[in-house]
């Protein structure tokens, strides 16, 4: 028994090592290279020499400066679990589809995760345990289901549920995202362009204007007095929004109380308000449905399903909810008494409970809040847009005019 943490504590260890990369020649004089990892070079050497290879050079790998690109995205972990649950189909054992999936992986960090699970598995450890080790990219729900497929023997079926599930959810997230980056987007536009006339432009015309001998109109020395101020504070006025945006981000990771301040918030705000809480009852309804239709127990289902709803409000209501059923409770009347579920969804639920089809119901659930999704995002891009265009409009045509105001009053006078 106390082997095991010995045993996991030198794999860490090992794994922590600096790697080198190395070239040599073998027995037969043939020039070879490769990788290890290891201590130092002296070990690296003398295990080179135990394989048979005479060392030529030994040299720490560089780490690079960069890595963008290179890191581990939900994307990944989708294509990853449908080519696996493609090959399983096909009648190839796990370690060899494991095998082939990531040798063929041209992201060098994808390709080392799933080689460690298959060596994990080769070793004798079960597919899901191996998948937990990896907790930071196959979360509780992926585990169950891949675990519930090992138990009933459907491996493949599982992992075509969570291959299907994993496709509509980064779907749904990137239309979610496209609506609200995309006046994020304009507005920041807007503010460099600004920033721009004010520092470099409205100065050229100040210097035009200190010739006429003439009082400027208000609205012309109200933008020369602040293309002054951006002048001299640019460094902090472009420098706040940065650092106000970095701010958030980093309060929202750090500080629990402002999260769940934020996600109510969100719920609040006209239109934004609206698709985020559509957006939680498609995820709802979809993560309930793959887990509950792969065998997963509801009670269980529901601790995963709270953290998918992706806000706070909706992740303690399913808390609730979930405490409420593990008593007896049927699910639809805990639903209700949320008080955050459209009548709808309830209804629906009320009706798949009783026949027994409650997979099947949610699923349709899904599809018709994922619909509902896209459609808000086409309602909310072709509101914004116009409204957007008018606003970038209205601040440059409001410089131009108070730039262009002294020459129109001169030409008058003249």
């Amino acid at each position: 028994m106390a082997k095991q943490p010995t045993l996991a504590k030198a794999k860490k260890k090992k794994e922590e090592e600096p790697t080198f990369k190395w070239e040599g020649t073998d027995k037969r004089g043939v020039r070879v290279k490769g990788e290890l990892r290891g201590a130092n070079q002296n070990l690296i050497k003398g295990e080179l020499r135990r394989q048979g290879i005479l060392p030529l050079s030994v040299k720490k790998k560089a780490q690079p400066v960069f890595t963008f690109g290179d890191s581990i995205a939900p994307k990944d972990i989708m294509m990853f679990t449908r080519q696996l649950c493609t090959m399983l189909t096909a009648g190839i054992a796990v370690v060899q589809a494991l095998d082939m999936v990531g040798s063929s992986n041209r992201k060098p960090k994808v390709k080392e995760l799933i080689l460690d699970i298959k060596a994990e598995v080769e070793s004798g450890t079960a597919f899901s345990k191996a998948l937990s080790k990896h907790h930071l990219y196959f979360n509780d729900l992926y585990c169950s289901l891949v675990h519930a497929g090992e138990e009933a023997g459907v491996l493949e079926v599982l992992l075509d549920k969570i291959a299907t599930y994993l496709e509509k959810s980064e779907a749904l997230k990137a239309k979610v995202k496209k609506a609200l980056t995309y006046p994020a987007i304009v507005l920041l536009f807007a503010f460099v362009v600004t920033a721009i006339l004010l520092i470099f432009v409205i100065p050229t015309f100040e210097d035009l204007f200190k010739g006429f001998g003439a009082e400027l109109p208000a609205l012309t020395r109200m933008v020369i007095d602040l293309s002054k101020v951006f002048q001299k504070y640019w460094y902090l006025i472009l420098g706040a929004p940065v650092a106000g945006i970095v701010g958030f981000l980093e309060a929202r990771k750090r500080s629990r109380t402002f999260y769940q301040w934020l996600d109510r918030m969100v719920l609040k705000m006209p239109l934004i308000g609206d698709l985020v809480a559509t957006s939680a009852n498609a995820r709802f309804a979809r993560t309930l449905s793959t887990l509950f239709s792969g065998g997963v127990p509801l009670v269980d289902a529901m601790l995963s399903v709270a953290g998918a709803t992706g806000n706070y409000v909706y992740e303690k209501a399913v808390l609730e909810m979930r405490e409420a059923v593990s008593i007896g409770q049927q699910l639809n009347f805990a639903m209700r008494q949320s008080s955050l579920f459209p009548d709808m969804v309830v209804q629906m639920v009320a009706i798949g409970e009783e026949a027994g089809s409650l997979g099947d119901m949610l699923s349709r659930v899904a599809d018709f809040y994922e619909a509902e999704v896209d459609q808000k995002v086409d309602q909310l891009t072709t509101m914004i847009e116009p409204l957007l265009m008018a606003f970038l409009a209205g601040v440059v045509g409001t410089l131009v005019i108070a730039m262009y105001l002294p020459i129109f009053k001169l030409a008058s006078a003249v």
